[in-house]
């Protein structure tokens, strides 16, 4: 699978492909990131990229030109405005989106984006109800959401009994050794050797931890059903 991901800023982008789950699932071929500095798209002095917003404002937005000239060298993508007045990125979106080959990730900067550029790109998307100073983080964010439910990433299975992946709720409380630390112990059923037990536990265990966590998630599965 391939991220395009344009932005000003590339090198907020070189730990993020050097680290961890991204960095090996680079280098056994699984994914591939694409950087793209949309500024090299001005035809603008001095390569400018924004300018003041028609009818008074605050702040610069970013221009409609450059970006669309560099989404014209990413034709065959999914193409993704990161915004805070976009659909709310989850766990399921990150399942619909795992199904493209390709997908392009725009990361806004300044006061935001030339509305024009909606024209151009397939949907907003958002990570949540809250402010950044651009798209890199978010961008990042949706990037390893995707990344990791494909094949070959983690291993098989590792991610089907993680928060929202199981009937959507969060996940199930986990222990490690030792069994008693300051007094403070492991439940004794993980301890009992009884897998039907401990399976029927950790499921109890999810849905009362999302529903003193998350009632939303309670809310919006009982309204499903």
């Amino acid at each position: 699978m391939k991220f395009n991901i344009l932005t000003l800023f590339p090198k907020y982008f070189e730990t993020f492909k050097t680290q961890s789950i991204i960095a090996k699932a680079i280098a056994l071929g699984h994914i591939e990131i694409n950087i793209i500095d949309f500024r090299k798209f001005s035809r603008e002095k001095h390569h400018k990229v924004d300018d003041t917003v028609y009818g008074g404002g605050d702040g610069m937005l970013l221009q409609v030109e450059p970006i669309d000239l560099a989404l014209q060298t990413v034709p065959n993508s999914y193409k993704i405005l990161v915004s805070p007045q976009g659909r709310v990125f989850n766990q399921k979106i990150a399942h619909e989106l795992a199904k493209h080959d390709e997908i392009t990730l725009i990361c806004g900067h300044y006061e935001g984006f030339d509305e024009r550029i909606l024209n151009f790109v397939d949907e907003e998307m958002s990570i949540g109800d809250y402010i950044l100073t651009g798209g890199e983080l978010p961008a990042m964010i949706i990037t390893e959401a995707i990344a990791r439910l494909k094949p070959g990433v983690l291993k098989k299975g590792s991610h089907q009994n993680e928060s929202f992946e199981n009937e959507g709720l969060l996940d199930y409380p986990q222990y490690t050794k030792p069994a008693d630390y300051k007094g403070y112990k492991v439940p004794e059923v993980l301890l009992s050797g009884d897998h039907k037990k401990i399976l029927e536990w950790r499921k109890q265990e999810a849905y009362k931890k999302t529903l003193k966590n998350r009632k939303d998630i309670i809310e919006r599965i009982n309204n499903e059903n």
